[in-house]
């Protein structure tokens, strides 16, 4: 008896091992009846399937990435490139993927074949610095969304992308790199004459302003001045006009004084103007 219930016992443990299962958050399942999907299971939790004539198949919910081999392409400008792209996508549909690609491993070379063909034609649109530079956010774009309406058709979303790595090949980089060197040489020269002849033109201007400040103040200062002489002139004017005799006095005082020093010898007419205070100090 014992023995019946302990065979019994393993047969139900069997039996709920081969029915019961579970579903985990990063995962989704399939149930498949004679080859046919039968159930798709996208919650996670605890799910039961029909001992022996079901299987589960289990594919990835969570983000999965794919990075391709280094490929050869074309632009536009006849450059050859090595590109190394990669590429972010999930399963979306599991019962279209399953029924187009079966598993992971053959979605992930299908959907490298899809990318690499855009991949090429966008290439071949283009010249290679957008591809480096200029474009080539914009060229990425169009890569992924026109790779994410094909692979729709496999149960597949693509959410990204992008290129890993872009070269030239090794026979061609020291052509390319020379040529590169010689137009920025180019523009640089450019940007130092610009930037002499910009030079000069605010010297020039500066000179200009120079001249023209100091000829103000020149003429400023003359101008000025002639009005101080003539004010000092009219002031003297005023004094001495009030006693002409002692302005013509302290006048030749002056004159003495600059022309007589210690030493001095003059020839003059004894009548001369000059000496008129000296002949005849009373001015008569």
């Amino acid at each position: 008896m014992v023995r019946l219930l302990i065979g019994l016992g393993l047969v139900i443990a069997f039996a709920l091992a081969q029915t019961a299962f579970t579903i985990s958050e990063g995962e989704q399942g399939m149930i498949i009846q004679f080859g046919s999907p039968k159930r798709i299971l996208q919650e996670p939790g605890l799910y039961f399937k029909l001992p022996v004539i079901q299987n589960l198949v289990r594919f990835e919910k969570r983000v999965l990435t794919t990075d391709a081999r280094t490929a050869e392409y074309l632009t536009l400008d006849k450059k050859r490139v090595l590109v190394d792209h990669v590429s972010r996508w999930r399963i979306h549909e599991p019962l279209e993927f399953y029924r187009s690609v079966r598993d992971q491993q053959r979605a992930m070379a299908r959907l490298d074949d899809i990318i690499s063909a855009r991949l090429r034609q966008e290439t071949a649109k283009h010249n290679f610095l957008d591809l480096i530079r200029e474009k080539r956010e914009e060229i990425m774009e169009t890569v992924t969304r026109d790779t994410g309406e094909t692979a729709k058709a496999f149960g597949i979303e693509v959410l990204d992308v992008r290129i890993k790595r872009l070269d030239l090949p090794q026979e061609v980089q020291a052509s390319v790199f020379a040529r590169m060197r010689a137009e920025r040489e180019r523009i640089a020269k450019r940007y130092r004459a610009e930037g002499d002849e910009r030079a000069r033109e605010i010297r020039a201007g500066a000179d200009r302003e120079r001249e023209i400040i100091v000829a103000t103040a020149y003429e400023t200062g003359q101008k000025l001045s002639g009005e101080g002489d003539a004010q000092a002139a009219a002031i003297y004017a005023q004094a001495f006009g009030q006693d002409p005799e002692f302005y013509a006095f302290t006048r030749r005082l002056q004159a003495y004084e600059k022309i007589l020093g210690e030493g001095t010898t003059l020839v003059l007419p004894p009548d001369s103007e000059l000496f008129r205070y000296l002949q005849n100090p009373g001015g008569k």
